[in-house]
């Protein structure tokens, strides 16, 4: 066995600072008016991470690329037959980047409609006027009664799983996004994860966030 850095410092950010968003989002939908602001504002943080995940999926570590996990149907059906090309045991295997795209498309569309929403209350997306009244309407319709529940689906998916692996695989999934490490039987690159890449991720999400910034501000 030879240990390889798989998750870089960036990733694992994301990944966790994420997951304390979308919590928080769903903590502000069901309390008073009052906190809409502060949901408004986490919704903020998701875009600009999404929009940072999207970038690093292109220039990030050598396994956060989305390369590394855009897998080819044949590839996909040999790992469920149970003949796992050695790359599926490193970074995300199959089911595991579809369950990534799956959500990054998801929370795309919930902050897409919640950007052009408007409850006719207490909350009036920045990019409504930009919008037809019907198509506001749709949009916070579908935010409110069908995306929620989406990611509510794909989060306990993704729970479930990786309570699958652990219990029935002996594979702990958290642990490399935490400390970015993995044990694998065989040696590979690692993702690149030094004070170079640190800063021009942090500039990178310093765009995203300045951009979404603007946004809000309209």
């Amino acid at each position: 066995m030879t240990t390889v850095r798989v998750w870089d410092l960036p990733t694992r950010l994301f990944h966790w600072a994420l997951v304390a968003c979308v919590a928080g989002l769903f903590a502000t939908a069901y309390v008073p008016d009052a906190q809409i602001l502060w949901h408004a504002r986490l919704g903020y943080a998701v875009l600009a991470l999404l929009l940072f995940r999207l970038v690093w999926g292109v220039v990030g570590g050598r396994w956060s690329r989305f390369s590394a996990f855009v897998y080819a149907p044949r590839s996909v059906f040999n790992y469920l037959r149970g003949k796992a090309h050695p790359d599926h045991l490193v970074g995300h295997n199959p089911l595991g980047a579809a369950s990534v795209f799956a959500m990054l498309a998801v929370l795309l569309a919930q902050v897409g409609t919640g950007l052009v929403s408007d409850d006719e209350i207490a909350f009036t997306g920045p990019l409504n006027r930009f919008v037809a009244a019907g198509k506001g309407l749709a949009a916070t319709w579908y935010h409110k009664q069908v995306g929620q529940w989406l990611i509510v689906a794909l989060v306990a998916l993704h729970v479930l799983a990786i309570g699958y692996y652990l219990l029935r695989k002996k594979d702990n999934l958290v642990r490399p996004m935490v400390r970015g490490d993995k044990a694998v039987s065989r040696p590979v690159p690692s993702s690149r994860d030094d004070a170079a890449s640190r800063i021009a991720a942090l500039l990178v999400f310093g765009v995203c966030a300045g951009a979404v910034y603007w946004v809000a501000g309209l």
